[in-house]
């Protein structure tokens, strides 16, 4: 018995035309839609400011206007996070929809992760939930079901709890839920979108418009990571890895289900565009969930200096002199300077002979963001260093957020299925926990025999993929072969990655070893900040920071290369 669950949406603002894709371009039982992420749901609690009944993705509606009735007609049942904010809401515009297009579809809620009140000063906080209220509701006939934040993999573990009827203790089958939910959640990132192997795709394999993944799920919770015939992009071992890897950690990942073992998880290429995914343990889960806050942190303003031609870093020093002294009346509470050079020697356009000197403000009062910065960049039009210019005029200065997690019992989180006729059923909390701790390191491989090195480019023999957690990266690297494995286990230490990632080397970095997956995984504390709306650092999700890292030269064993 197969449970064939498809992903339409990786992010808010994903491919718009994604869910018709998916409902028509093959088999499918249930379509997930993850709309959320630490950003968004700072953006649907400013949008609830202005609107009580705003907080929802609106984009959700509009692509099921189009497709609710081919998922009628199919049998595919949907569910997915779109509800944000306001779940309840959602599922009121759904049916609404739904009255209005003549479709009877039932269409059911997962509320209690709403825990703003409990957290002065939060524009918004709420508790990662599990996927057992999506499974109530679906046991209970949902065609729809809408959630606000659960975890990502939760869209997953949900229908695959209902339709195996996986008890809570099934350990080892809901962490082979919560890996396929992994891979599914970011949508074309596990089928050769962002992919660090992207030029080695072969023919036949378009990538310039990758399909949607779909995840053929066991009842022993095994599952073939696929795609639609005929759909662009692909999948192999290696982007099933990426994605893997992408915004975790250590061995255990945890969830509020079960804690999954990603360093039991086994994976072989079983045909063309298939990777089967076996061997996943599961341990109970903590006994807290995590609840993300955001919060207004203050305000913002950033203006750009372009720095042409000769004494590139004389005219940088003379206009951070001229600012500072504008600024000494009331200098904001925070000021930051990055000085990038993207300038070459005898360069033949304006534009590459050209630095950016950045220069960032923050403060709770807008008004030392705003007027004061905007009026001092400006008086300096033609009193600065020669070509003086900058990429746009500063404005009045913008809100930031500040993203942070606590933690809360499961006992205090109200979960509960709320149904089509309004009836609730409560989702009780784990029945077993276990606290959640690293395990010991695994054994290092043989280290490679002695030969010739060359210094090149790490990204020659790794792949990487990094991303953000609050204000931490996490940069996984990943390597194709076991000879390449022997070595970077022995070269890419903590150590290591400091050097190769100057901005690392005053920040706690950690080095977890995944064996199975020819993995190392980094996380590095602090690095971004106080999240991605604080916009600490130039790429402020860390989306790049592996990219990077594979551009960085070491001396690597010619017989790798």
């Amino acid at each position: 018995m197969t449970l064939r669950i498809g992903n339409a949406s990786g992010f808010y603002g994903d491919r718009f035309d994604a869910l018709r894709e998916m409902l028509t371009g093959g088999e499918l039982d249930v379509l997930t839609g993850d709309y959320l992420a630490e950003l968004t749901m700072l953006i649907l609690g400013r949008d609830r400011l202005k609107d009580p009944g705003a907080g929802y993705a609106r984009t959700f509606l509009r692509q099921l206007e189009e497709c609710l009735g081919l998922a009628h007609e199919r049998g595919v049942r949907i569910v997915t996070n779109a509800g944000g904010l306001n779940p309840a809401g959602l599922a009121d515009a759904v049916r609404r929809l739904a009255d209005r297009l003549g479709i009877p579809v039932r269409v059911a809620h997962v509320e209690g992760d709403d825990l703003t009140a409990a957290h002065p000063g939060s524009l918004a906080a709420h508790a990662y939930l599990g996927g057992f209220g999506i499974a109530a509701c679906l046991r209970a006939g949902a065609d729809v079901v809408v959630t606000g934040r659960v975890t990502d993999a939760a869209l997953v573990t949900g229908p695959a709890a209902a339709h195996f009827g996986w008890e809570p203790d099934a350990y080892d089958r809901l962490a082979g839920a919560v890996v396929a939910g992994h891979v599914l959640e970011c949508g074309t990132q596990a089928t050769g979108g962002n992919y660090a192997f992207f030029t080695d795709a072969g023919p036949g394999r378009d990538l310039r418009r990758p399909g949607f993944p779909l995840a053929e799920l066991h009842e022993d919770g095994s599952c073939v990571i696929t795609k639609h015939p005929g759909t662009g992009g692909f999948v192999d071992v290696g982007t099933v890895t990426a994605q893997l890897l992408y915004e975790t950690g250590g061995a255990r990942y945890a969830g509020p289900d079960v804690t999954a073992r990603l360093d039991t998880v086994r994976l072989r290429q079983d045909g063309r565009d298939r990777v089967r995914i076996e061997g996943v343990r599961g341990e109970a889960p903590p006994p807290a969930l995590k609840v993300g806050r955001n919060r207004l942190g203050g305000f913002r303003n950033e203006v750009v200096f372009v720095l042409t031609g000769l004494d590139i870093e004389a005219k940088a020093e003379l206009v951070r002199a001229q600012m500072a002294d504008a600024l000494a009346k009331s200098p904001p509470r925070e000021v930051r300077w990055d000085l990038v050079r993207t300038d070459r020697a005898d360069a033949d356009t304006e534009e590459t002979a050209s630095a950016l000197l950045r220069l960032v403000v923050r403060d709770p009062d807008q008004e030392a963001v705003g007027r004061a910065l905007s009026g001092a960049a400006v008086e300096l039009a033609l009193a600065s260093y020669p070509g003086f210019h900058v990429l746009a005029p500063p404005g009045k200065g913008a809100p930031y957020g500040v993203f942070e997690d606590v933690y809360v019992p499961q006992g205090d989180v109200p979960h509960a299925a709320v149904l089509d006729d309004g009836r609730r059923i409560p989702v009780p909390p784990a029945r077993d926990t276990r606290v959640l701790e690293e395990p010991p390191e695994p054994p290092l491989p043989e280290p490679p025999p002695a030969g010739p090195t060359r210094r090149a480019p790490l990204g020659l023999v790794a792949g990487a993929r990094s991303g953000d957690k609050g204000g931490n990266a996490n940069v996984g690297v990943w390597v194709r072969s076991d000879e390449a494995w022997r070595w970077l286990a022995h070269t890419l230490t903590a150590d290591a990655f400091r050097q190769l990632v100057p901005e690392s080397r005053e920040l706690t970095v950690t080095r977890h070893l995944l064996p199975g997956l020819r993995a190392v995984n980094f996380t590095v504390e602090g690095i971004l900040g106080q999240g991605v709306a604080a916009q600490h650092r130039f790429d402020p999700q860390a989306k790049a920071l592996g990219e990077w890292l594979r551009s960085r030269h070491l001396d690597i064993p010619e017989a790798l290369l």
